[in-house]
């Protein structure tokens, strides 16, 4: 009982800590995601050259996407037009770090630690452009300025839309959506965004209660002073497996807490976000496998590098007097009734956003009358957004509902061709099920 109240403290105590930086981290997330919007940012990534991965650098570092939701993303960026450079800078540089990650980082690691992660992306981004830009030689072919897309002309017609009034599909299209800049932001942050991130921050915050309650203090001692084999045992732990940015810092401030360098620590930041097996398997699929072999180099080589560098120019005594995960009282940076009432809001967002999903998508299929197929690999709702917008282009579907939950994919319309779905659920990176 001692011990599981000791757990329960622990876990009590990291979520007050990282609470009110979370939630503010969300609403930046979501003015981010309103007044950035994904669809102006394609431009900027199209040559083979050191000015597109400086872009598609700058542009993931700031987004909130994680390593699931950066690869739907990354694809169609490639598949209109990004170069194979500028695709691996975004796709290195994204799950690393992210508006929200950055904010929290700074609540449990300090600053030292803030600064360092998107630095570190920016670098590791270009980085991986270049050598694919130098590695990988892409073939140019000439490019429409207005994309692909095709007007349906029997909507038209009934529609009365002409291109005097930019409704025909020939322009880009205004927004429908009426509601307040700032309802939008809240629903982003809130709803959509909360729920991509929320199973893997629970799994975060468990993980790293556990490691504190259970790992005695002087558990990594033994390696203190080994340097690059501390950063490779660290490395090898964190490649395969996969947590969203936000949810590897408590887990990174137990470690630093038990003994593993700062060094160490910024492996584990850079490697656990950005690199597991699903990741691999899409990437050497979608782009080939010199793209996955210069990508895997880059986040582990950099992650390798930065590491040692860390470790060697700045002082351990001084990045862990910025870190706040200690239990002594004096090192709140912020009054209890704040970071109370934010972990409360952020709790309720996480348990009330879920049902609150789980509903909506459940009342929209019920009115829907259609075919419900099994698409495997969707993991967040920018899964789910990247499988339903690709599926409505085909001829014939009228309405996709796709829930990652259960791995279903509900579709109506008239002459549903089911091997045009199977060719472009399976060239997005997830797996149509028989």
């Amino acid at each position: 009982m001692e011990l599981i109240e000791k757990y329960f403290a622990e876990l009590w105590y990291l979520l007050l800590e990282m609470a009110p930086w979370l939630m503010l981290g969300l609403v930046f997330a979501g003015i981010l995601k309103v007044y950035f919007p994904q669809k102006h940012i394609d431009k900027y990534l199209g040559k083979s050259n050191f000015k597109s991965s400086l872009n598609a650098s700058l542009l993931g570092i700031p987004m909130p996407l994680c390593s699931c939701g950066v690869i739907p993303t990354g694809i169609s960026f490639f598949k209109n037009g990004a170069s194979k450079g500028a695709t691996n800078s975004f796709l290195i540089s994204t799950p690393q770090t992210g508006v929200d990650s950055i904010l929290a980082t700074y609540s449990m690691l300090g600053w030292p630690f803030a600064v360092l992660r998107p630095v570190v992306a920016f670098f590791t981004g270009i980085l991986g452009g270049v050598f694919t830009n130098i590695f990988i030689k892409e073939k140019t072919t000439p490019k429409s300025p207005f994309g692909n897309f095709k007007i349906d002309t029997a909507k038209l017609e009934k529609s009365g839309a002409t291109c005097d009034d930019n409704s025909c599909g020939c322009h880009e299209p205004k927004t429908t959506d009426k509601r307040h800049s700032i309802i939008r932001a809240a629903d982003y942050a809130f709803f959509e965004l909360l729920q991509d991130i929320a199973k893997w921050l629970v799994i975060g915050f468990l993980a790293a209660a556990l490691i504190s309650v259970a790992l005695p203090n002087d558990f990594f001692s033994s390696f203190q002073g080994m340097g690059l084999v501390e950063i490779l045992v660290v490395l090898a732990a964190s490649v395969p497996i996969y947590i969203c940015a936000t949810g590897s810092i408590p887990i990174a401030a137990v470690l630093l807490m038990k003994g593993v360098s700062p060094g160490a620590a910024l492996v584990f930041l850079m490697a656990g976000p950005a690199t597991n097996v699903a990741t691999m398997t899409v990437l050497g699929k979608t782009m080939g496998r010199k793209s996955l072999a210069v990508y895997l180099t880059t986040i582990i080589g950099g992650a390798v590098l930065f590491g040692l560098l860390t470790n060697w120019l700045l002082p351990t005594d001084f990045i862990l007097s910025k870190v706040v995960h200690i239990h002594d009282g004096n090192h709140e940076m912020l009054p209890y009734w704040l970071q109370l009432s934010s972990a409360v809001i952020l709790v309720f967002s996480m348990i009330g956003g879920y049902f609150y999903s789980k509903l909506s998508k459940q009342r929209k299929m019920k009115k829907e009358e259609g075919i419900t197929v099994n698409v495997s690999g969707m993991t967040c709702s920018h899964c789910e957004a990247s499988v339903k917008n690709n599926l409505e282009k085909i001829d014939g579907i009228n309405t996709v509902i796709a829930d990652n939950n259960s791995g279903t994919v509900k579709i109506t319309g008239k002459n549903i061709n089911l091997e045009k779905i199977k060719q472009t659920v399976n060239g997005l990176g997830y797996k149509f099920m028989e």
